[in-house]
């Protein structure tokens, strides 16, 4: 029996779920072909709907797609990349309770690993910030948030109520925007519920490096948006960076010092770091691709989304890392291997920017859309309509309705989730030295 032509896709965003879905699409009735997506989420997260987790708005659930559910016909290997051998085609990954090394061999492979969140080495932020990049960051804001209600609330947490009640957020891009403006919405709901604290003891503030927030959406919606969060009650110093977080204090570039116990992060991603390794060309740590998203003198290598830097054919300059971009580069990469593996003609990416939509709170929004702005009400309404036609699977877009729904009727609610990060550790550290060095090596030669 042939052996089948192997393709791994690695990285379960955007980039690299949709290659597989289009993959798994054209090659179902091809019995020749081995398609392998690798994530270290057994999920698919929606991103555009994290903040609505974080504020209470969506159940966590709602906005995470098993990758199982979506891909019938596609296997699945849930770890790490340790290592990615482009001279002798193999994948390393670390996976399983006991972490142990996998090698995946490949013909070709789509390189969509995504991105990490970028502190440009400032003092404490790293260690003292709250990101806004996975399901875990939205469910640890909103038990953050939860917990300084509740302490600001006793006797005890009077002394302390002004930097418990402090939320600064650093980034006025969409992350920043809509994640202060949401828990900006979700923290004066909740207020009614604690009988010592008042909307005057809140201090919500925006730190951004520019002009004005929004500046992917031109002046005139950034000039909204802000104006509107302002008038909400929400500081915003523009001109202005974090310097530093000691988890107490914020220190601006300005000098200002804010106390504060919660410094949200948005003001910067990285490449993943594992592309550094690659023996490719690359800028800024993104991987220098064709216009048809291969990497050059790489042939069956390709790249899209955060990791590559893609020609834009429409502007003449490159292809944003949006969302949007990484959805349409996957079907192009996937056209793309199998015109490699059969030998035919191959295709150029071509596409260019539909629109952009931001949530600003209080059923507000702002959005470009085909060149056109919109606010207020009626871009709120595009943002939820569109981002919910995105969402995949009907299940999903049925729970996010039903859930907005509610949110009409009933009050958000205050209900901390349960955090099995430290337990479950201990636990899997108990598997791993419960396992036998026999067992290990066994593990390890069936991997």
């Amino acid at each position: 029996m042939a052996k089948p032509h192997r393709i791994v896709v690695v990285g379960g965003g955007f980039g690299g779920v949709y290659t597989a879905l289009e993959l798994e699409k054209r090659l179902a009735q091809d019995p020749g072909v081995e398609v392998t997506l690798i994530s270290h989420d057994n999920f698919f997260l929606f991103t555009p709907m994290l903040h609505e987790v974080a504020a209470s708005d969506l159940d966590l659930t709602t906005i995470v797609n098993p990758i199982r559910k979506l891909l019938r016909k596609v296997n699945f290997v849930a770890g790490d990349i340790k290592a990615i051998d482009l001279d002798n085609k193999t994948v390393t990954v670390l996976h399983g309770l006991d972490r142990h090394e996998h090698v995946q061999p490949f013909d070709q492979i789509v390189l969509s690993l995504g991105c990490t969140t970028n502190f440009f080495g400032l003092p404490g932020l790293e260690e003292n910030s709250i990101t806004m990049k996975s399901l875990e960051d939205a469910v640890n804001l909103r038990n953050r948030l939860i917990a300084i209600l509740e302490e600001a609330d006793t006797e005890c947490g009077k002394a302390v109520r002004q930097p418990l009640l402090t939320i600064v957020t650093a980034g006025g891009g969409f992350a920043g925007v809509e994640t202060i403006a949401s828990i900006n919405d979700f923290l004066r709901d909740a207020l009614k519920f604690y009988r010592n604290l008042r909307e005057s003891d809140l201090r919500l503030v925006l730190v951004h490096p520019g002009d004005l927030i929004l500046p992917e959406l031109g002046p005139q919606l950034g000039t909204y948006a802000q104006k509107k969060l302002q008038a909400r009650g929400i500081e915003i110093l523009t001109h202005t960076r974090v310097a530093s977080y000691d988890g107490h204090t914020a220190t601006l570039s300005t000098g200002e010092e804010v106390p504060t116990r919660t410094l949200i992060w948005t003001a910067g991603t990285t490449p993943h770091a594992l592309l550094k390794m690659l023996p490719c060309k690359s800028e800024k740590g993104r991987l220098c691709v064709t216009e048809k998203l291969e990497v050059p003198e790489r042939p069956g290598v390709w790249a899209l989304g955060d990791n590559a830097i893609v020609p834009d054919l429409t502007t003449g300059g490159f292809c944003p890392p949006t969302a949007q971009h990484a959805i349409r580069q996957a079907r192009t990469a996937a056209k793309n291997v199998i015109a490699h593996m059969r030998g035919t003609k191959k295709v150029a990416f071509r596409f260019k920017t539909i629109g952009q939509l931001a949530s600003i709170g209080h059923r507000c929004g702002v959005a470009r859309v085909f060149g056109m702005n919109f606010s207020g009400f009626v871009a709120w309404w595009m943002w939820r309509t569109i981002y919910l036609s995105k969402l995949p699977r009907f299940e999903k877009k049925l729970r996010v309705a039903l859930d907005w729904t509610l949110d009409l009727l009933f009050s958000k609610d205050l209900v901390q989730f349960i955090n099995f990060g430290e337990k479950g550790t201990r636990h899997i550290q108990r598997l791993q030295t419960s396992v036998t060095p026999k067992a290990q090596e066994n593990m390890a030669v069936s991997a």
